[in-house]
């Protein structure tokens, strides 16, 4: 029984039926731009859950508040103890405390005021994501001040640079 939609043709010395798919089934091709780093879920899921303590530093970082953002010029750091952040998703959303804890082996902070009692009466503090807070207070020290210049640095001279083919002077001459 032959498919109405196939071809045969020549494949490595033998003769094969080849379906056609039609063009709304056929997959889009998307390009890489780095072909180091992977798509694949499988792969990335991997590597996030078995990264060294050094990689999980940064990937456990925190967006800074508003007033922070445009004092340092800077979106995001790396959570750290005794930065001061505000809860903001989840069923502890508002909440306010000190960071005691970055526990980097489960991916979760402890903050000081957000707890809840156990059966047996123990009270233990709920981990959170870094993701769902703010960082509001900052604890400064000589290297989270470099990390912070470096940051605003690096963005300052994204900005600076020209969009576009053609800086504005150079157009200018062309034109007259």
């Amino acid at each position: 029984m032959m498919d109405r939609d196939a071809e045969v043709v020549r494949f490595q010395g033998a003769w094969v039926r080849r379906l056609s798919v039609p063009q709304s089934r056929a997959r889009t091709v998307s390009m890489k731009f780095n072909p180091y780093v992977s798509k694949s879920r499988r792969k990335n899921r991997k590597r996030h859950f078995t990264a060294p303590s050094h990689i999980r530093r940064k990937m456990m970082a925190a967006t800074l508040s508003r007033d922070l953002r445009q004092k340092y010029n800077v979106r995001s750091m790396p959570i750290r103890k005794d930065d001061e952040i505000q809860v903001i998703c989840g069923h502890n959303k508002g909440n306010i405390g000190k960071v005691l804890r970055v526990y980097r082996k489960k991916w979760v902070i402890h903050v000081d005021k957000i707890t809840r009692d156990k059966a047996n009466g123990a009270t233990v503090h709920i981990g959170l994501d870094p993701s769902n807070v703010m960082i509001i207070k900052l604890k400064l020290d000589k290297d989270r001040r470099n990390i912070l210049e470096r940051k605003a640095a690096g963005r300052a001279a994204v900005l600076e640079k020209q969009k576009g083919k053609h800086a504005e002077d150079t157009i200018a001459m062309e034109t007259s």
